[in-house]
């Protein structure tokens, strides 16, 4: 008897801009729970006045939908991380058969990465894999990393009912619920250095 696909297996489409209404394709994976569409067109409609140029990290990539969605949105690049090696190849594969060039895919561990020298960002996806309990260290990491613009966005999704407790300088800028996930905006407010 054949095992149904689990619902995230398939395809994902891309809600809008100048990739609207391409597919992605989707992998079976325990834990991958891609952003809904409802979800990314609520967020980006939030960033609608900023993404154009935004250099947009992916941080817990999955199936890349978010990063994805933001450079069909107008963002000048994207930064892939994801430490699942056929995930990884999976989403090299898409922004391929996309023809998507300013993107740049790494097979790494996330929190591992974050401790290397990186790139600045203007806008960080965090949405790591739910069972793994990662928000608030992966928050803190970034924030210490070196890789948020002055007034980054970061959008955090986490399990409803899940506290998330970012750095004391992310200020909360918009928040939603789908389903059973808790979806949040947040912007970086720079640190002042002690004198």
């Amino acid at each position: 008897m054949k095992r149904p696909a689990p619902a995230h297996a398939g395809r994902l489409r891309i809600v809008a801009g100048t990739l609207r209404g391409s597919r992605i394709e989707v992998i079976d994976r325990d834990g991958l729970r891609p952003t809904s569409d409802r979800v990314r067109e609520t967020l980006f409609n939030w960033l609608a006045p900023t993404i154009e140029g935004a250099r947009c990290l992916d941080l817990f990539a999955g199936t890349g939908a978010l990063g994805i969605e933001a450079l069909s949105r107008g963002a000048g690049e994207c930064t892939f991380i994801e430490r699942d090696r056929d995930l990884a190849r999976q989403l090299e594969a898409n922004l391929a058969r996309l023809k998507v060039a300013n993107a740049h895919v790494v097979n790494a561990d996330a929190m591992n990465w974050l401790s290397q020298p990186a790139h600045v960002f203007d806008l960080v996806f965090l949405d790591p894999p739910f069972a793994n309990n990662l928000w608030n260290d992966a928050a803190g990491r970034l924030e210490t990393s070196g890789c948020l613009a002055p007034e980054a966005f970061i959008h955090v999704e986490a399990p409803l009912g899940k506290a998330f407790v970012g750095p004391p300088n992310w200020r909360l800028h918009r928040e939603g619920v789908a389903g059973a996930v808790h979806f949040a905006l947040y912007r970086r407010a720079p640190t002042i250095p002690l004198s």
